[in-house]
């Protein structure tokens, strides 16, 4: 594993991407409502990004595997039961649903990575629990983060507080190291043991980014062979940051003014 250790350079050209990848999500989100399609959402973010930010999407085109065909869009919009790479269409967003969008914004080479739960019109109480339980699951997560520390720390606090609430973790997928590369060691994973994985160092830079399902926990991919659902069908929310490790801590890169606070048991 080849975790790179960013420079003081490399550091402040994350603090711009990060706050732009953020920025994008508070500019999105009075669009999101009944009756938008997701193609619609991708088309205003692509043209903030591209036209406003001077910047490029990084999923536009982003082929990580030979396998697999490049990725067509310029977000990712995942709605209820998909976990993960939800492709955008023109199937409007209905009363109740929930989506997650997820934002990557390459500025000056540099890749800012984040996502947020949205809530389109009236949306039930257990999907309200689901984000909100996601949302604490990812603060707890990033609340493991400071030198000395390890990636186990991380996906332990996730876990322990996800299943205690009755819900289950997706292995299958994870946090990783961004920077120049936009998926790079470490892979952060949002499950197991204290003490185990990589010890955590200052200037790291990754993501933590769990992807919580209200059953359980197996997935499988649609034929576009991005998008990853549950099983069982039941509903599955995500939250992320990109965070700095720092030398008595961590530092959230993904940050805007309309950026969810922090939950306020975390100390």
């Amino acid at each position: 594993m080849n975790i790179v250790i960013k420079t003081a350079k490399d550091i402040d050209c994350m603090r711009v991407s990060g706050k732009l990848a953020a920025e994008v999500l508070d500019y999105i989100t009075p669009f999101v409502k009944p009756g938008v399609t997701t193609n619609e959402l991708d088309k205003l973010c692509y043209d903030y990004i591209t036209k406003v930010q001077e910047a490029y999407p990084s999923p536009l085109n982003y082929k990580p595997d030979p396998n697999l065909y490049a990725y067509p869009k310029s977000i990712c919009t995942s709605v209820n039961n998909e976990i993960c790479h939800g492709i955008p269409n023109d199937k409007p967003l209905k009363n109740g649903d929930i989506i997650n969008i997820d934002i990557t914004v390459n500025k000056n080479g540099y890749h800012g990575d984040n996502s947020r739960m949205f809530y389109v019109g009236n949306v039930s109480d257990h999907a309200r629990r689901l984000c909100k339980i996601t949302y604490e699951c990812m603060w707890l997560g990033i609340n493991q983060v400071k030198p000395g520390s390890f990636f186990g720390d991380i996906g332990y606090a996730i876990q322990t507080h996800a299943e205690k609430n009755g819900y289950s973790i997706v292995q299958e997928f994870c946090g990783h190291g961004v920077g120049q590369v936009f998926h790079e060691d470490p892979q952060v994973l949002h499950y197991g043991r204290p003490k185990s994985g990589p010890e955590i160092k200052s200037g790291m830079i990754f993501t933590v980014e769990p992807m919580i399902n209200q059953g359980k926990r197996h997935i499988r991919f649609l034929p576009n062979q991005w998008t990853a659902v549950t099983k069982d069908r039941s509903l599955s929310a995500q939250w992320e940051h990109t965070v700095l490790v720092t030398d008595t801590g961590y530092e959230v890169l993904t940050v805007s003014p309309n950026t969810p606070k922090r939950p306020e048991f975390i100390k």
